[in-house]
């Protein structure tokens, strides 16, 4: 967005500033529900916004405008230090989360300098851009060899928030450092080093508030209730879901809520709850079917969250309660994912559902699968529920699928 085009600055000038609200949003290509949603506005606020003219503006609406167009506070007639002072308080509406955010995160880098305010977003987009290609580059490469990278990163931008001239800088580049802590938090999941996860997603959380972002904050904590259901802590994990969704409140992103209930399922299933983890996952296949929308996954999910994930998140359940007709009821596309070790955790899940119902040849092939990606990407948490599966079958006569299983889990040390 070229701030210094003719266009905006007449509108400056001229105090239009509702001008520059659309002129930046039809450049962001969002719709005025798209951003409507991003700040907590009706479609028809934001029409009417855009055709005030000169008429006076609320303050409070053009600073959330400005953080979530990435409009310079100077163009909208507000100081910066009202737009740091705003920004470093804890009275940001709860409803600034929405998915519109996407629209800073995956934009790209500002051409036309305009002071100050757009060398920050340069730096955050830039940080946030290479956070996001090695979040997808886990789905092809090792933990291992991803994790010193990751946390160099982090680091980095550690070091960029200490040197920061301004709160509003700090601010900024927070929400980026949450990002990255929670990459790093997932790779020690994927490595076993459980300890580690925990302290990078508390770091992540902290971050996310320090940036003023509900949503975020939201998902940082709903990916460590998912972590804690995954290991078993079932109290814990439902006490961080419904804090997770304390961030949200009053209103709720579509995937927001869909993935929240497949977590919340998770940790039913974790308690031993069949009932609930069933009624929580009805609640996320119903919020995606309330949604008709195709749209890019919202900042800060990277991969959708479609009907897919909620049917995976069923045969995971399932696993956890020992209902293999849970697996066997649900149709999942194991191949369709591009993300190998999620592909692997699942095809261990549909095993477990196949040993639950006595199919033992069956299980420990699609084991024996899983074993072979897990230590392809030298993934500690694949190989760790491999031998959970096979510690929760016991006989004096082992087949041949089992047999060979063993053979290749023998020695295995990651």
């Amino acid at each position: 967005m070229n701030w210094n085009s003719a266009a905006i600055r007449d509108a400056s000038r001229m105090r239009n500033y509702g001008k520059i609200i659309e002129l930046t949003r039809m450049y962001r290509r969002m719709t005025q529900v798209q951003l409507g949603e991003a700040c907590g506005l009706s479609q028809s606020a934001i029409s009417r916004l855009e055709k005030r003219g000169i008429a006076p503006y609320a303050m409070d609406v053009l600073l959330r405008l400005s953080q979530h167009l990435g409009i310079p506070a100077a163009l909208l007639g507000l100081a910066e230090t009202t737009v740091q002072t705003r920004i470093g308080t804890e009275s940001v509406e709860r409803r600034q989360f929405l998915g519109a955010a996407a629209a800073i995160a995956a934009s790209p880098v500002l051409t036309a300098a305009a002071g100050p305010t757009d060398e920050v977003e340069q730096q955050a987009v830039a940080l946030r851009v290479a956070t996001t290609s090695y979040r997808r580059l886990d789905g092809s490469t090792p933990s291992r060899e991803l994790a010193d990278v990751a946390h160099s990163h982090l680091r980095l931008i550690q070091g960029l928030i200490g040197a920061a001239r301004t709160d509003a800088h700090r601010i900024r580049l927070a929400a980026v450092a949450s990002e990255a802590a929670s990459l790093a938090a997932w790779l020690a999941w994927d490595m076993g080093d459980y300890g580690s996860a925990r302290s990078f997603y508390g770091a992540a959380i902290k971050a996310a508030r320090s940036g003023a972002h509900p949503l975020l904050a939201a998902y940082q904590t709903g990916s460590l209730a998912q972590f804690e259901a995954h290991t078993g802590n079932a109290v814990q994990a439902l006490s961080l879901t419904q804090r997770a969704r304390s961030f949200l409140e009053p209103a709720f992103p579509t995937v927001a809520d869909a993935w929240l209930s497949s977590v919340e399922a998770l940790g039913h299933a974790a308690a031993g709850d069949q009932r609930s983890a069933d009624h929580a996952l009805t609640r996320s296949r119903a919020a995606l079917q309330a949604d008709i929308r195709e749209e890019p996954p919202p900042w800060p999910w990277v991969f959708t969250f479609d009907e897919s994930k909620v049917a995976a998140a069923r045969v995971t359940c399932g696993a956890k309660l020992g209902l293999s007709r849970w697996a066997s009821e649900t149709a999942i596309p194991v191949p369709a994912t591009s993300h190998a070790k999620q592909r692997a955790l699942l095809l261990l899940d549909i095993a477990a559902g196949h040993l639950a119902a006595g199919r033992i040849e069956a299980a420990f092939a699609l084991a024996t699968q899983a074993l072979e990606i897990g230590l392809q990407y030298r993934s500690g948490r694949i190989v760790e529920r491999g031998r959970a599966l096979r510690r929760s079958f016991s006989t004096s006569s082992p087949s041949r699928a089992v047999r060979e299983f063993d053979e290749r889990l023998h020695g295995v040390y990651l």
